[in-house]
C-alpha cells in the first residue's frame, strides 16, 4: 500500500476515525509532517486541530534514525541500547538543541494562541507515519500528563513491532498498514512525501480555525 500523499493519506484515515466523531475529540498532530493529515482529519470529525511538540534525537551517523525523543516540556524517551553508543557531550549537546527547536516551533505556529487541554477529552494524536515510535510516544506521554479520557494514536504506515510496543501506551491505535517488511522509511510509502514547510503548517492551522468558528 501506499499514498499519493499526505493529504490522501489524511483522508484515508479520517474514515477509519469517523466513529469518534460524537466524542468531540481534539486533533494534535506532529508537525510538520503531521499536520496535513491532521488537518484533513480534524475536517472531517469536525474537531479542533491542535499540535503536540516532540523532537527526535538522530543517531550521529544516521540523523533518520532516532535514538531519542523529547517533547517540549522535556518529556524524553530513548533506545537504551544505542543511547550507550554515543558521545554524552554530543548527546547533551542534541538535547539542548532539539528543545530549542520544539521552543521555536511553539512559538513560530500557535504564537499567542493557548494549548487545547485534552483533560477529559479524547485526544487524536497524528503524524505521517512511525518508524521506532520514539518520537510519537514522547508526545503520547506529554499528553498523559493533561489526563485526557483516552489517547488514540492514528498513523498511515507503522512497523508490526513499533505498533505493538505502542499498544501498549496508548489506549488505541489506528493504522491504515501495519508493516511486517517495513521499507526502512516513511517516505517509501508515499509517491510525493516533500517537506512540509512553516508556512504550510502556519496556513493549515489558520484554515482549521476558520472552518471551526463557522461551524460553531
Amino acid at each position: 500500500m501506499h499514498f499519493k500523499n499526505r493529504k490522501e493519506a489524511g483522508k484515508l484515515l479520517a474514515e477509519k476515525l469517523l466513529d469518534f466523531k460524537e466524542d468531540r475529540p481534539v486533533i494534535y498532530a506532529l508537525p510538520r509532517g503531521g499536520v496535513p493529515l491532521g488537518y484533513e482529519i480534524a475536517k472531517a470529525l469536525n474537531a479542533s486541530l491542535d499540535l503536540v511538540i516532540a523532537r527526535k534525537i538522530g543517531d550521529p551517523l544516521n540523523p533518520e534514525y532516532a535514538i531519542c525523543a523529547i517533547s517540549e516540556d522535556g518529556e524524553m524517551i530513548c533506545n537504551e541500547e544505542e543511547l550507550e553508543k554515543v558521545d554524552p557531550a554530543w548527546f547533551e549537546m542534541s538535547v539542548d538543541s532539539q528543545k530549542e527547536e520544539a521552543k521555536r516551533r511553539r512559538k513560530v505556529y500557535l504564537a499567542r494562541k493557548r494549548h487545547i487541554s485534552a483533560e477529559g477529552k479524547t485526544a487524536i494524536i497524528v503524524d505521517d507515519g512511525v518508524a521506532t515510535g520514539l518520537t510519537v510516544r514522547a508526545a503520547l506521554r506529554s499528553l498523559r500528563r493533561e489526563r485526557p479520557k483516552r489517547i488514540v494514536v492514528a498513523i498511515p504506515v507503522i512497523p508490526h513491532t513499533t505498533l505493538v510496543e505502542l499498544m501498549h501506551e496508548a489506549d488505541e491505535v489506528v493504522a491504515l498498514l501495519d508493516s511486517r517488511k517495513y521499507l526502512g522509511a516513511v517516505g517509501a510509502y508515499y509517491e510525493s512525501f516533500p517537506q512540509v514547510s512553516d508556512k504550510r503548517v502556519l496556513a493549515l492551522l489558520e484554515k482549521s480555525r476558520e472552518g471551526s468558528e463557522l461551524k460553531v
